[in-house]
């Protein structure tokens, strides 16, 4: 019998799943064996599975491998080995947290202000390694975007810093996007504190910055490259910083930060702390790790914590229907707040064009745009203006909005390191989320 292809994709029963007590999770053993056959210096060019993915087209088979000069690089994102369409009924594992934030020793203002920004239980990150943070550990994070790890490191940081005032902290990110939100985070625990910080980023006007590194800072939250830039210039003293935090260490070194990351750590006193926060753990960062960390505490996030609160599944398109395929699921109800990646920046551009002219509100945020452009898109998306975001991968690194409904991988990933940073963009948190990867059929 022909198969009925008006619907793109093929809907699990995941809506009248039940939130309280059975739901749709998928098999951990597939991300787990992925995160290990995936981790960077380890990719293969290799022929897909001979499963039913595997004769799908990206689109984008006579590209470059050169990411530098607008050609996508090649995927290694291999769809039939990650994405478990067939997910089967288990029991939802609950975390349950062994601390209550009253529990900490936090200062009492800074509970006050955690409780309220309606933190009302510590995540399972924030549970296990605030108290390992108080202690003065080197410690290791590994858990994914949108499981708190901000909050992790922050709330222990500025608690010390209420103790010890004269206490400084380095927070190095691989996007202005990002430096900013954690800016933005931390000034919600620190009204009324006297809490300073300045961001040292690259692509804006280094003079403010100098002029902010002039002033008493507590936290300076900067990229590897700026940050670099201002300690070899003497605006910024190494010396005098107590702890540094490299937040999303292995996408820095997808960019390129390895040696800014070095040559940074190694200017910094031998007996400051460390905190090291990756969603994955490649060989390059294993080095980094042994070079630089002082008996660390790993904490892991596992993969199922964070995917059991995402639905993932396919859409199948022929080529040149892909766009009709795409917008037919936009005029769906459920797609309230819709994040949309795409592979390269001119491609990004036109999709949001596209939509726009379909009549779906729609951004784009790339790097051919400069970031007060980005900022207006995001905060389009956040507000509701926008319904739908279109974004590169490096571009949506700094994207932190609640209550994304869906994520769409309108092309596939480059990698599974890839893949686990953009569905981690929805169901955060005690949120529910969709993510749905566009596959070509044959």
């Amino acid at each position: 019998m022909e198969q009925n292809t008006n619907r793109p994709v093929r809907r699990a029963n995941y809506r009248n799943a039940s939130p309280t007590k059975k739901r749709r999770t998928f098999s951990s053993s597939s991300f787990n064996s992925g995160f290990k056959n995936n981790q960077r210096g380890n990719h293969k060019n290799r022929p897909h599975s001979d499963g039913k993915f595997s004769n799908f087209k990206t689109g984008y088979r006579n590209r470059s491998n050169s990411g530098r000069n607008g050609a996508r690089k090649i995927p290694t994102f291999d769809p039939s080995q990650f994405i478990n369409t067939n997910p089967i009924e288990t029991n939802e594992e609950v975390y349950v947290p062994k601390h209550k934030f009253t529990d900490f020793g936090l200062e009492r203002k800074l509970v006050t202000a955690v409780l309220n920004n309606k933190l009302t239980s510590p995540s399972p990150i924030q549970d296990q390694i605030i108290p390992l943070i108080l202690e003065g550990r080197d410690v290791i994070g590994l858990a994914q975007t949108g499981t708190g790890k901000t909050a992790a490191f922050l709330l222990p940081l500025i608690h010390k810093t209420l103790k010890e005032y004269s206490r400084q902290t380095l927070i190095l990110t691989p996007t202005r996007e990002l430096a900013l939100q954690i800016q933005e985070e931390l000034r919600k625990f620190t009204v009324g504190n006297k809490i300073y910080s300045t961001v040292c980023v690259g692509g804006t006007n280094i003079r403010p910055q100098i002029q902010g590194l002039r002033r008493k800072n507590h936290f300076i939250i900067g990229t590897p490259g700026r940050v670099l830039d201002l300690i070899e210039r003497g605006h910024l003293k190494p010396q005098y910083l107590r702890t540094v935090v490299l937040d999303e260490a292995d996408r820095m070194l997808d960019m390129g930060f390895i040696h800014d990351m070095r040559k940074i750590l190694e200017d910094i006193p031998s007996d400051h702390e460390t905190l090291f926060f990756s969603a994955t753990m490649s060989k390059d960062i294993e080095k980094l790790v042994n070079d630089f960390l002082n008996d660390p505490v790993t904490i892991s996030v596992r993969k199922k914590d964070v995917t059991n609160s995402i639905f993932q599944d396919v859409v199948r398109y022929h080529h040149h229907d892909k766009f009709k395929t795409l917008t037919d699921l936009l005029v769906g109800e459920e797609f309230k707040r819709v994040l949309i990646f795409g592979a390269m920046k001119h491609s990004v551009e036109k999709l949001s064009q596209e939509l726009n002219s379909a009549g779906i509100k729609s951004d784009a945020i790339h790097g051919n745009k400069s970031h007060g452009q980005r900022q207006a898109a995001l905060k389009r998306f956040k507000s509701g203006n926008a319904r739908v975001l279109v974004a590169t991968d490096v571009a949506a690194r700094g994207i932190h909005v609640d209550n994304v409904s869906h994520v769409i991988n309108y092309d596939l990933p480059n990698t599974f390191e890839d893949y686990v940073h953009r569905i981690g963009r929805t169901g955060r948190g005690k949120e529910k989320g969709t993510a749905l990867t566009f596959i070509q059929n044959t």
